[in-house]
């Protein structure tokens, strides 16, 4: 990568030394002229300042690389190797503060997303988080303007949630919500605890951006359909017809099933749609780890194992393991307000 990183350097520091030049020509000229030069020059001012910072300390580092190499420099020696290992911390942290701008931008930000919401260990007490955690992403969601639609949903009898699919729709709805993939913990008093113990039980959360039909291309002979009677609460007339939708990708395995609507047409649509975000972000995942071998991670994988976030009743507090910030005031969160925690999800992986 660091081939890459110093190509990707020069080519912004070449750029914006023609862009230097180019407004000394024309200093006098009309500004209204030469407006889209000044744009290009603030825009880029800031990352070519860090990209001369990284060539700086990098010179620094060979010049006293040469100074020990020198063997009249014994009485110098000592600090120009601990200067060396400072310079080095420098250029770490301005090399993964590039790396992230100039290779890891996501190109789905905008999207709009699928979530997957599973109980998890807890039993009963699991799925009445996940419900929590469901309403807490709807009421963001509409604190944001965004449209929200349950795909699939499997429920208890005590209005908890087995698993729920849906996606949401908006403005760079992936962008605010793609770093909280993971486990979320939850510890507090059941109801039903007489004894007043704090059980821990755990949910876990899916984004997958939701890719355009340009994204992925699925033949018919890759896919399996199968249609069966729905299950579950859904009144009287669930079982009667057939209309719940099964889809099987055979060259991976992943399935989607679809079984909220009473259209089987509606169904496989929905069902189709959730198995292209699936294997979308299958494929995502797969680069992002290639990649990831490459550079530091900050905010984490967003694997489905990686504990996340704890949710703590008793102590009012919602805690992110990965930026370490703490939310006090718990019942604004599972309301949908959470922005603080996003933030700094945000900030841990652009720093």
């Amino acid at each position: 990568m660091n081939r890459h990183l110093e190509n990707k350097i020069n080519e912004i520091l070449s750029e914006f030394k023609l862009i230097e030049e180019e407004i000394s020509e024309n200093i006098s000229s009309n500004y209204e002229d030469n407006k889209s030069i000044y744009e290009k020059y603030s825009e880029l001012k800031k990352t070519a300042d860090t990209c001369k910072k990284f060539s700086s300390t990098k010179n620094q580092i060979e010049e006293l690389e040469s100074v020990i190499k020198d063997p009249s420099s014994n009485d110098i020696h000592e600090l120009a190797v601990e200067e060396i290992k400072e310079l080095n911390k420098i250029l770490d942290d301005i090399s993964n503060e590039l790396i992230n701008k100039f290779f890891n931008s996501d190109n789905d930000d905008t999207s709009n997303v699928i979530m997957e919401i599973r109980a998890g260990t807890g039993g009963e007490e699991a799925s009445l988080f996940a419900q929590n955690l469901f309403r807490m992403y709807t009421r963001y969601a509409q604190r944001n303007g965004w449209k929200s639609n349950i795909l699939n949903s499997n429920l208890t009898g005590l209005g908890g949630i087995r698993e729920v699919v849906f996606e949401l729709i908006g403005e760079n709805v992936y962008k605010n919500l793609k770093f909280e993939s993971g486990v979320h913990r939850v510890q507090r008093i059941p109801s039903t605890e007489s004894s007043g113990r704090i059980h821990t039980s755990a949910a876990t959360v899916a984004v997958l951006p939701l890719p355009d039909e340009v994204d992925i291309q699925i033949g018919t002979n890759d896919i399996q359909i199968d249609v069966f009677h729905a299950s579950g609460n859904g009144g009287q007339n669930v079982q009667k017809v057939a209309t719940a939708i099964r889809i099987t990708h055979i060259p991976t395995g992943i399935t989607s099933v679809c079984q909220d609507e009473r259209s089987q047409l509606k169904n496989k649509e929905k069902a189709l749609s959730v198995l292209k975000a699936r294997i979308y972000d299958m494929e995502k995942r797969r680069k992002e780890e290639e990649r990831a071998k490459d550079r530091k991670e900050q905010v984490g994988s967003g694997d489905r194992s990686e504990r996340i976030r704890t949710y703590n009743f008793p102590q009012k507090r919602v805690t992110d393991h990965r930026s370490k910030f703490t939310h006090h005031e718990i019942d604004k969160v599972l309301d949908g307000e959470f922005n603080s925690i996003i933030e700094s999800l945000n900030y841990l992986n652009n720093e």
